[in-house]
């Protein structure tokens, strides 16, 4: 069996969030240095990290907030449009939608090498957590688990909150995804003990290798890093980094630490096929057998 090797990038990074209105065009100058720097080392496939525009806002509630998103196709889709056909790379984004007035996403878009809009997905799982209260600001996706076409390959996008959730993992599977990308925000509360920290960050690890293994597919994940000051006077969120390149069995094929990095991986797309060969888990499912998981609980 040949390899198909395709090299990857990841671009984790401190959001600049000292500039005001000046965020956005800050934060898109700094990933088009990055991307410039993935493509020159060979990068075909480059991953940002989630609401990569600027800090992320959803540490409180505030309606000015909105202000940040914006219609897609809109000016960050127009640039980054430009820096994918640029490098002649496949570019994955993650933007603060705008779709109407009252209405708005958590959605990644695709850029092929051409500059061409491959898709989009909005993020289906929505959190509501301290620190984390995207609900106010986000509707769910309603675009489905679907994978999106490339030329580098079909690619599984999903974001952040739906990594915990095996359900969007093996749908993009089934749907045949050759990867599962992950642009990601997420971090601890400073004011944790270093055992849970390491708790919370191994169990995030520990899911994306989990989808790996069950679906025989690479998976990328981009996280940011750095302090965020909460607007509330609270403790803010350390974004931990640690972006990582898995193969199909959950193998580390790369992985960051806590400092901005281009991660930079060689992914065998190849190799799915004969993982899923030894381990043909989507030959075993059994379907007939799954109807409650339709169900919110089994009371």
């Amino acid at each position: 069996m040949k390899n198909k090797t395709l090299p990857v990038a990841l671009i984790q990074e401190r959001a600049i969030i000292d500039q005001g209105a000046g965020n956005a065009d800050a934060n898109l100058s700094v990933i088009e240095q990055r991307v410039a720097e993935a493509a020159k080392q060979g990068a075909r496939l480059v991953l940002l990290q989630e609401l990569h525009n600027g800090a992320y806002f959803c540490q409180h509630e505030c309606v000015d907030e909105f202000d940040l998103a914006e219609p897609i196709p809109g000016p960050s889709t127009e640039r980054l449009a430009r820096l994918a056909k640029q490098h002649g790379v496949v570019l994955v984004s993650s933007l603060f939608e705008r779709r109407a007035a009252g209405l708005y996403h958590n959605t990644a878009v695709v850029f092929d090498a051409d500059g061409s809009t491959a898709g989009k997905y909005r993020k289906m799982h929505i959190p509501d957590d301290p620190g984390f209260q995207e609900k106010f600001y986000f509707t769910p996706g309603d675009m489905g688990f679907e994978p999106i076409d490339t030329s580098v390959g079909r690619l599984g996008v999903l974001v952040c909150w739906d990594q915990w959730y095996p359900e969007g993992a093996r749908l993009m599977a089934l749907a045949g995804a050759e990867l599962l990308l992950y642009p990601t925000a997420i971090g601890w509360d400073p004011d944790d003990d270093q055992a849970e920290k390491n708790r919370q960050r191994d169990a995030w690890v520990l899911s994306h290798r989990g989808h790996a293994v069950a679906n025989g597919l690479p998976v990328l994940s981009c996280n940011r890093v750095g302090h965020e000051p909460s607007p509330l006077d609270a403790s803010g969120i350390d974004f931990w980094g640690n972006s990582h390149v898995l193969g199909p069995q959950g193998e580390f094929l790369a992985e960051a630490g806590g400092e901005p990095e281009i991660l930079m991986a060689e992914v065998d797309l190849q190799r799915s096929e004969h993982v899923r060969r030894i381990w043909p888990f989507l030959r075993d499912r059994r379907i007939d057998a799954y109807g409650d998981l339709l169900k919110r609980y089994r009371d």
